[in-house]
């Protein structure tokens, strides 16, 4: 494990089938030294939440400037390439970036070591596991808290630090295949969306919709939904 690439994601929210990337951070380590960083913000499909912008400092008008999602998301995995992944956490990054993948018809399996796993196999039941925890532990300079590079870079030198500490206990770093589950989603057609307009214009309706991440499924969802709280 001295040749692996650390990632770390921003998302508009926690659910890998309607959320979406914001932010890409990435690490290359080549012999335990870091050769290259790919960090990127990616233009939104949805609205970041306010909360989002908070925690991680992110505007919407920031990520305007950010590359296309499927330009972005290519680019993180042509810089992994073969390499085994490093994360805090990181089979929750990992299903953002195979759902994308599964959506592009893409294939994809990737081998990952959790300093979230290793960091409670390795450090005492008190001790706090979150990353800026962490780093407060290690000693580690914290900038840019929940900036995607920042975190990655950060994760990189808590990952040294636990490997360390795994010394003798080389299985807990042995790189794991990463597993989730992800069915590919196809957009809304237009009959569906028109439909719900329709709808939603005659009873006016006024939540939220993010039309251009609605799939079929949801839209579906969302039409059965109004015949029956409002009528056909």
């Amino acid at each position: 494990m001295n040749n692996y690439t650390v990632i770390d994601l921003e998302m508009t929210g926690l659910a890998p089938k309607q959320d979406k990337v914001i932010e890409i951070g990435a690490v290359k380590v080549k012999n335990g030294q870091i050769t290259e960083t790919y960090g990127t913000l990616v233009r939104p499909i949805r609205p970041i939440p306010k909360k989002v912008t908070l925690l991680t400092g992110i505007t919407a008008e920031m990520a305007d400037g950010g590359m296309e999602e499927d330009e972005a998301m290519k680019k993180l995995i042509s810089f992994i390439a073969e390499d085994v992944i490093v994360g805090h956490n990181i089979s929750f990054d990992y299903s953002f970036i195979k759902q994308w993948a599964v959506n592009q018809k893409i294939g994809l399996e990737l081998y990952a070591c959790d300093t979230l796993r290793l960091a409670r196999a390795l450090l005492p039941g008190e001790q706090s596991k979150k990353l800026e925890d962490l780093c407060k532990f290690f000693h580690i300079e914290r900038e840019h808290a929940h900036r995607a590079l920042d975190d990655a870079l950060e994760t990189q030198k808590v990952f040294e630090c636990l490997k360390v500490l795994a010394d003798g206990k080389e299985e807990l770093v042995q790189p794991r295949l990463l597993t989730f589950k992800a069915k590919r989603q196809t957009p809304a057609t237009g009959h569906q969306i028109q439909r719900l307009k329709e709808l939603r214009e005659k009873y006016q309706i006024v939540d939220e919709i993010c039309w251009e991440t609605l799939t079929r499924s949801e839209a579906s969802r969302l039409q059965d939904f109004y015949y029956v709280h409002y009528g056909r």
